[in-house]
């Protein structure tokens, strides 16, 4: 049925829950999992500054991003590994995280994708947005919401 699983996962705490149930059906489902980290692009600060400055910060910007990237697909590829689920795991740095999640499903020959909502309720996803709702409106694959 499904053989690729695209999984966005960002270290917090529902990230235990998209690892374990994306593991666990993947293990039911032969399938394999790619782990998919999108990171913050860095805005630059308003106000001047020189451009030595802002080469610095980006490069600072750009190593801490990568190694929590890192950190977490570790992390998430090994629990995998463990559970004999073939794992592989990407991340990117953009300014539209829903954007990028479809973006990289369909990149890497993914058929579903898994996430994890934070279950806010109407007035939290006005105050706050939902990731979810942004992929489940841009995506053509079919989206599985674990709560």
């Amino acid at each position: 049925m499904y053989q690729r699983i695209l999984v966005p996962v960002d270290g917090s705490e529902l990230t235990e829950r998209a690892i374990e149930g994306s593991i666990e059906l993947a293990r039911q489902l032969g399938a394999a999992i790619t782990g998919y980290v999108v990171e913050p692009v860095m805005t630059p600060p308003s106000g001047p500054r020189s451009r030595t400055w802002l080469d610095d910060d980006a490069k600072e910007h750009d190593a801490m991003t990568e190694s929590h990237a890192r950190q977490v697909l570790d992390n998430f590829e090994k629990r995998a590994r463990e559970a004999g689920v073939q794992f592989d795991g990407c991340f990117d740095r953009v300014p539209r995280v829903d954007r990028a999640i479809v973006a990289a499903a369909e990149a890497r020959g993914c058929d579903l994708i898994v996430m994890v909502t934070h279950g806010r309720g109407a007035f939290g996803e006005f105050l706050f947005g939902s990731q979810t709702k942004a992929v489940l409106a841009g995506s053509k694959l079919p989206l599985l919401v674990l709560h």
